[in-house]
This record gives C-alpha cells, structure tokens and sequence, in this order.
C-alpha cells in the first residue's frame, strides 16, 4: 500500500479566516498521517487533542482496527473552528490457525507472569511521551535490509486462542546485522533482555511517534542519546521469544500502532 497525498483546506464555519490544512500520508488502518496548518492553531483527532509544532506541523496515527471516521478538529487562532470527517479505510490481515501445541507454547509460565506485567508497563508508560521535538522530519528509511518474514496485522490463533496481532514488520537477516535508526530521534529504552522481546530499543521521534527494535543481538545506545537518521543502534539477533534471527521494527503514535512498511519505499530486492 503506497502513501497518498491528499491535501485540503477547511471551510470556516464561524466569522473569521479558516486555518489552512493540508494532510500527507495514509489515512487507513496503521497509517500514519503528517499534517501542517496555520501556528498556534489547535488540532485534535476525535477526543485527543494533538501536539502542534511552532510551525503548525503535526501527526495523526490510526490503529490496525482503527473505526472507519474519525473526526479532525482544527481551532484557527482568531477562535475559529473547522471540523471534517476522515473516511478510514480499512484492511484485511492474514490469519493463521496452529492447533494441537502443547501448552507451553501457547500461555507463558506462572512464574515469568510478574516479570512480564512489569515490563510491559514500563514500555506502555514510554508511548505516552509527548516529547515536542518534531524529529520525524528526517523522514523514514528501512533500518536494516533482508528478506520480509512477517508483516502488520497478521494473527496467530494458537489452540483455538486468539493471539496479539503482529504489529510490526519482520525483516530476516545475519545475526550481527546492523540496525540504524530509520529517522531522527531520542533513546527512551535500551534492554538487552526483555522476556519476550530480548535486546530492545525504543526511538522516540516527538509527537508520541515511536519505533522500537526487538530481538537484537546486542545493543550499542543508551537511554537519553540523540540519534541521527541512519546511526547505528545495535546488531539483529534472534533473543527473546523467536524461532530464527531477525528484526522486529514496530512504530507507535502513543497507544495506537502503526505499519512501519506504509513510512518507507519498497525492501530492495523484495
């Protein structure tokens, strides 16, 4: 699926000049949308309101089963108001059925269960930074190169139970395989050993736009390093909870997931 442009300007529905509103981006299920307006104009996305940048750009991020509107509101500065419905669209995602595991396999052990709340928590509590810093100006390129083993949306019904959704895109390289930082941004966690994901690194790119790196053989960053497009973050592994080495790449706009595939060109070679 190919990022469209699609670009409009607000009709004012009060006295006064309407802000002018373009949008860029995918407004479907994962996508992510890159916005600019008149400065000091308010935005919000259904009941979030949404961090303006002094310039007036902005992002609006749409989960994997997002509804199909959402509303746009954008208060001008001289206090008028436009709203528009955005049309959704949605997509269909592979669903896999594997029954007959033993049950290890399906549910983690009763005693990793405390281990696992914890650092989820801790991972949840990071998406909600809203750190003002538009660093995802850099643009986006793949962080590492390899064949595509997995991809957003895809389920797994294991024994009859349903799974979390994948909710990033499986890139299959050399253990050892560097991994850059696909755009600008801040180090918010760097584990070398997560139950479930292993070696993690999580980029924070302002405006609640994240991307975090799972399963890597090592990691070579810090919390709190400032990171240029294209840096060198660690190496690809198989840690964590894998069955071969690869990278994991999952972005975030705070709680809501995003497909990193609909950021950048196509794999070279796919």
């Amino acid at each position: 699926m190919r990022a469209v442009l699609i670009v409009f300007t607000f009709l004012a529905t009060l006295a006064g000049a309407a802000a002018a509103t373009s949008l860029e981006g995918n407004i479907v299920q994962g996508g992510l949308v890159i916005g600019r307006t008149d400065p000091g104009s308010t935005v919000a996305l259904d009941e979030r309101t949404v961090r303006v940048s002094p310039d007036g750009l902005f992002i609006l991020g749409f989960h994997r089963d997002a509804a199909a509107t959402a509303t746009l509101t954008v208060t001008a500065p001289n206090g008028t108001v436009e709203k528009r419905t955005l049309e959704v669209a949605s997509r269909t995602y592979d669903i896999q059925r594997i029954d007959g595991l033993p049950p290890r396999m399906v549910t983690p052990p009763p005693e990793v269960l405390e281990r696992i709340r914890r650092e989820n928590a801790q991972i949840a509590a990071l998406r909600q930074i809203d750190q003002p810093e538009a660093l995802f100006r850099s643009g986006f390129i793949w962080p590492a190169t390899g064949r595509i083993s997995g991809v957003y949306g895809s389920q797994r019904i294991l024994n009859g139970e349903a799974k979390q959704p994948h909710y990033g895109v499986d890139i299959a390289a050399p253990v050892g395989t560097s991994i850059k930082a696909p755009a600008d941004g801040i180090v918010v966690l760097a584990e070398a050993d997560l139950y479930y994901t292993g070696g993690t690194v999580i980029l924070d790119h302002g405006h609640g736009l994240s991307s975090a790196f799972l399963h890597m053989s090592a990691v070579s960053v810090k919390v709190g390093d400032r990171l240029r497009q294209g840096d060198v973050l660690g190496a690809l592994g198989a840690t964590g909870r894998v069955t071969g080495p690869h990278l994991d790449w999952r972005m975030n706009w705070f709680e809501s997931r995003i497909d990193p595939q609909l950021l950048v060109p196509p794999m070279p070679g796919q």
